[in-house]
Order: C-alpha cells, then structure tokens, then sequence
C-alpha cells in the first residue's frame, strides 16, 4: 500500500483508500472518468514474471512496464487533471504518489490475468454504454464528449473506455480474492484491542438507536388499471402500427435514468435489477415485447433489443401509478391515530410497527432501523443522513416524533412517526459495548496487512522497471527493487 499504517488513525484512513481502490469497478457512470491507458497495444514478449525482457522497446512517455502493462506519463498527467475537476484537494498529491497508486493497480490487473480470473467483455461491453449514455445526457451529445476527451470518433473512445474498466474489473477483482480470504477470531479482536494504547483508542460520537413505522396511501384499483392500459395501448401501437418503441420511451417512460436513450439498458442475470423486470428481461426473444408488469417502481413494457450471450439488450418503458388525496388523507389519519395510541400506552412502538407498518425490511423487527454503513442498529450523529439527523437530534428517549412526510423512490409521498430508542453518548471504545465496530477496525487492519504482504511478495517475482524521474521517487513499496 502507498501509505504506512502506524496507529489507530492511519488505519481507519488507510482503509478508507484502499476500499476506494477495492470498489473502483463499482462506480456509477456518472463517476466515470478516463485516467488511465491498460494493457500495451503492441504487447512486448516478455517471460512470465521473470526480471529480465526478451525484446527492447521505446520507452519514451513510459513512466514503467509492470508485468503486461504499462504506465505512461500521460496516464499520470491525466489522473492529476482528473483530480482538480473533482474538486479534490490536490495540495500534498505528487506525482510521485500518482504513479506509485498506477503501479499498484498494474501489478493487481496482471496477476489477475496471471490467476485467470475471468472478467466479461459482455458486462464490461454493457457498462462502456451505460457510461457514454450519462456522458451524452451530461453534456447535450456525443460529439461534445469526443471533444472534450480529444478523441477522433466514438469507436476509439469506446474502446479506449473498454480497456480501462477491463483493467480496473481485473484489478478489483485481484484485490478482493486477496481480502476475501482473510477472516479474523474473537481472539485476534481482542489482542488487536488491547495492543492499542488507551490514548490511541477511538472515540465514538454521540450515538442513536432508531426506530418508525410507515404508512403508505394506497393506489386506487383504478389508477393502476388506467396505467395498464396505458402501456397496452403502446404496445399494440408499435405491433400493429410498427410505431418505435425508443420514441414512446422517450416521450412517456417515468425512468429518468433510461428515458433520454429510448429506455435503453444491458443488463446480465447476476446483475442487481428487481427480480420481475430479469424475469421479463431474459424471457423474451429478439424483437417481443412484453406485456405489462409490475415491479416495486411502477409498471412496465419491454422490449429485446439484442441478446449477446448471457447479456441482453433490453428497451423499457415505465409508468408511475399516483395516489389520490383521499388515500393520502386516510394514510395521514391512520398514522396519527396510531402515533395516539402509543402516546396514551395503548400500544407499543414495536407492537404498532408490527400492526401497521408499511415498510417490510423493518415491520417484523419492531420498526428498528439498520445503519447501511456498519450492519449493526447504532447511528453515530456526526455521520448520520441529514435528514434523519434532523428528525432525531432534539428526541429524547422514548419520544415519538410528529407525523412526517417523506417520499419513496419513485416520488410518491408516504407518512412515518420514529422514536429514538437509545441513546448513547460520545465515549472512548469500549472493548464489550463496542465489539463490532472494534471487529471491524480489527479485520481492515488484517486485511492491509495481507494487501502489503501480497504485494511484497509479487513485486518481487513480477517484471518491474521504472523509468525517467519516476526512478527518483520515495516509494513504500519496493518498485525499484533496490
């Protein structure tokens, strides 16, 4: 790793970097940014991790050769420039440090190659168009986006683009075999704990344990028949009539994430879509179009552009059933009586939950949420949505809060009362209270040390040179292998 792990601090820091590098094939579209070139176009035959090539090569522009794979000053230049449009702060980033992080997703993405693990071009195929379709939405046009990226056409940008997330992917997935094997015991938390001296040890902010229950308005019957023969009318219209299904996508599909390319999207079997929209994905052949369904967003027709293996092309269009004031004033009224009830000890929060609740992932537990960060029930304040911050911060104890209204992901309102059901004040880590937290510090730090060990051992058995003023630089790592 580029960075050494000295204390407690550096640990926590370290291992935000290295989960930034772990998840990097991850990143949404809109995160997307070219600073990289990959693999050598002109592959130079080089003996499997040896220390010497077979056949000299120009290395102008090379910053150094790791494995199959080159990083060129370029690469550098790019990933700096990068970083300013980011807004990321640049004050203490050297070149030095740009390399160093390049050289270490080289060395990842050759011994994937190396391991044979398998990355899909279909996938990788698939996230190049998902990538091109926000950058075009982002900017007014494809030509807009050749410009900005210097390139001639659209097929050098695409392929360009296929080979960095080809990289990454086989970067990612080298770092993870590495960390998927660590795995830590009781016994290594403890020692791991009480080798931290008391002035080390964290300090955990003020804490929340939360819970709500959620009352939804109900669609009326009529409203989603009238949607269903929405999209009926549509897509007999484009069998009957040969109308484009990509115009009606575009003109009246409720997916702002699909709607400006026709409804356009790839998708492959383990990729994470509801289950009723892979079921109609991948039960169509080229050309059909299915009837209507439902999944949790609203309803849908869909067509099969293209099968390519186990991807599929697939266009959809979307609808959007809406509640009616009615059902929103009996869903407002029913939360508020049960918000009475609890108040009056009628009833308890838990048991209302279970009663009432509209929210499935926590009606069976009593309404108690789940931090999405760390998997465990406690919310640190400093670090909690802005939003639940400012419905929890001023309740005390087993106060219900006023009936809010909030809305759910496809824009729909819907009404929850929460309760804060502990409290925990900001303290020092405590080795019984804290357990899963200080597990979870324990198993990164045995994890970055497997990464430092790993990398160690392969930059030794793994063709390395570094070239120019980059041969200047104060690596952590042994690149030079002095």
């Amino acid at each position: 790793m580029q960075l050494k792990m000295t204390n407690l601090k550096s640990i926590i820091n370290t291992a935000a970097l290295f989960l930034f590098t772990a998840i990097v094939t991850s990143v949404h579209a809109q995160q997307v940014v070219v600073t990289d070139s990959t693999a050598i176009n002109d592959r130079v035959q080089v003996e499997k991790d040896t220390v010497k090539p077979f056949e000299k090569f120009k290395v102008d522009g090379v910053a150094a050769v790791v494995g199959d794979f080159v990083v060129l000053e370029s690469d550098i230049d790019k990933m700096y420039i990068e970083l300013q449009s980011q807004g990321v702060s640049i004050k203490d980033v050297t070149n030095c440090n740009l390399a160093g992080r390049l050289l270490e997703n080289k060395l990842y993405a050759h011994h994937a190659v190396q391991d044979s693990l398998v990355v899909s071009d279909a996938e990788i195929g698939a996230e190049v168009d998902q990538q091109l379709a926000y950058m075009t939405q982002q900017v007014g046009s494809l030509e807009k986006v050749l410009e900005f990226y210097k390139k001639d056409n659209e097929a050098e940008f695409r392929a360009e683009l296929f080979e960095i997330n080809k990289q990454n992917r086989l970067a990612s997935n080298m770092q993870r075999k590495i960390v998927d094997a660590v795995e830590i015991t009781p016994e290594e938390v403890r020692e791991f704990f009480t080798n931290i001296s008391e002035e080390e040890r964290p300090v955990f902010g003020d804490e929340v344990e939360v819970a709500q229950i959620v009352v939804k308005p109900e669609i009326p019957q009529e409203e989603k028949q009238r949607i269903i023969d929405r999209l009926n009318e549509m897509r007999e219209d484009v069998i009957e009539n040969d109308a484009s299904f990509n115009t009606k996508a575009v003109l009246y599909s409720q997916d702002p994430g699909s709607k400006s390319s026709g409804g356009k999207i790839s998708l492959s079997r383990t990729d994470p879509f509801v289950k009723e929209f892979k079921d109609a994905a991948f039960s169509l052949q080229e050309g059909e179009i299915s009837k209507p369904f439902k999944t949790e967003f609203g309803y849908h027709i869909l067509t099969v552009d293209k099968i390519r293996g186990q991807q599929v092309d697939v266009r959809h269009i979307l609808l959007i059933p809406d509640v009616t004031e009615e059902t929103k004033n009996e869903a407002r009224e029913l939360i508020g009586n049960v918000r009475d009830r609890i108040r009056n000890d009628e009833i308890t929060f838990a048991a209302a939950a279970r009663e009432v609740s509209d929210e499935k992932e926590t009606r069976e537990s009593g309404g108690k949420l789940v931090n999405p960060t760390t998997g465990d029930t406690r919310f640190e304040l400093t670090k909690i949505d802005p939003l639940l911050y400012e419905q929890v911060v001023n309740l005390e104890e087993g106060e219900v809060s006023l009936v809010l209204t909030d809305q759910d992901n496809t824009g729909r309102p819907f009404y929850k009362i929460i309760t804060v059901l502990n409290r925990y004040p900001e303290h020092q880590a405590n080795y019984a209270q804290d357990y899963n937290k200080i597990k979870d510090l324990a198993l990164r730090d045995k994890q970055l040390k497997a990464i430092e060990k790993w990398q160690k051992e392969k930059i030794k058995e793994t063709y390395v040179k570094v070239n120019g003023d980059y041969r200047e630089c104060e690596y952590t790592s042994n690149w030079l292998k002095k």
